[in-house]
């Protein structure tokens, strides 16, 4: 078997920084108290404020840690009787739904019968989403059926929710669609 000169080097390498640790590790060294101060350094002076976990219905608390008007740290709360201070993967991945700088902020939308997307303001898209639910809704509303029977309600929307919603949230979600007289409300974490 040829093994090159990087194969070798890397396999030696690999092997004395296991031996040494090993060592370390057999005299009895541990870095939980480095760790440990470094995550108490970490979080010094910033305020934990209780929240929930977005991901699915569970609930799992979570403590945000806040310095100033930034989340510095998002982990499990340990008084949590559901989750005892753990979260799944997804969960443990909150901190980066706030401070990713890929987070999209700016929204694509083509327009109809254009060939290419254009870069449009996320407000301005959710003006257009609630307008265009405002024109189907007038459209479409039925007040009373053939026999007389009061229904308000339209056909032509139907709502689906999603399991990184609360349960508050999606009882909001609840009220406000049938305010809109939508009648077929879904929510994906029940499918």
């Amino acid at each position: 078997m040829q093994v090159s000169r990087r194969e070798f080097l890397r396999a030696t390498a690999g092997a004395g920084a296991g031996t040494a640790i090993g060592g370390l590790v057999g005299l009895g060294a541990t870095l939980a108290p480095a760790r440990a101060a470094a995550q108490e350094l970490r979080l010094k002076d910033a305020k934990a404020v209780p929240s929930i976990c977005p991901f699915c219905s569970v609930g799992c608390a979570t403590l945000v840690h806040v310095k100033g008007d930034r989340i510095v740290n998002i982990e499990g709360d340990p008084r949590s009787p559901h989750n005892e201070g753990t979260l799944c993967p997804k969960g443990a991945a909150i901190y980066q739904l706030h401070v990713n700088p890929n987070r999209q902020t700016k929204c694509l939308h083509r327009k109809p019968g254009a060939s290419s997307w254009e870069v449009v303001e996320l407000e301005w898209a959710m003006d257009r989403v609630a307008e265009l639910i405002k024109k189907t809704r007038d459209d479409t509303f039925i007040e009373k059926l053939a026999n007389g029977k009061v229904v308000n309600m339209t056909p032509a929307i139907f709502a689906l929710g999603g399991a990184t919603l609360d349960n508050e949230f999606n009882h909001v979600c609840q009220k406000f669609w049938r305010g809109l007289g939508v009648v077929a409300i879904e929510n994906q974490a029940r499918i």
